[in-house]
């Protein structure tokens, strides 16, 4: 059933890499029967930079640095927009956050084993959308009235 007359819940979510070409999962409370890309809910007034950041470090332990966006997704049922990241590790060690994620790892990940991995159809098209890397779009936060610019992530 689509949720009407609901304010749209604007999610994020990223597709990080690690120098051995592994891609950063987790496995939620939430979702155990499917690992997913890390990440989570956008809070008010927060920029989707800042909240992907935020929710990764969360989530798992590690910092990241974006490189832009590979697709944006929405889910009717639940009136959620998720805009997904690719990002690169940085730096930190994975201890993901025991209240919401069960486990966090790197895999070697490719269009052979994801179905291994990603179960639920949605999420696995957005990381097979990212694997792709030609999606990419520059992604800007802005301040209105006076208008600036208050970050750019492109690659």
């Amino acid at each position: 059933m689509v949720q009407k007359n609901r304010p749209a819940i604007v999610a994020v979510s990223a597709y990080i890499t690690n120098d051995k070409g592994e891609v950063l999962l987790v496995k939620s409370h939430a979702r155990a029967g499917t690992w997913e890309l890390p990440g989570g809910q956008v809070e008010a007034g927060e920029a989707l930079d800042q909240a992907i950041q935020r929710e990764v470090l969360e989530e798992t332990g590690v910092a990241i640095r974006l490189i832009g966006i590979s697709g944006v997704y929405y889910n009717e049922t639940k009136n959620v927009i998720n805009i997904v990241f690719r990002a690169e590790y940085v730096r930190g060690s994975l201890s993901p956050q025991p209240e919401e994620i069960q486990a966090a790892r790197f895999v070697l990940l490719d269009a052979s084993n994801v179905d291994q991995y990603l179960t639920w159809p949605h999420l696995k098209s957005r990381v097979l959308d990212a694997m792709k890397g030609a999606t990419v779009v520059p992604y800007e936060t802005w301040a209105m009235e006076p208008s600036r610019r208050v970050a750019r992530v492109e690659r």
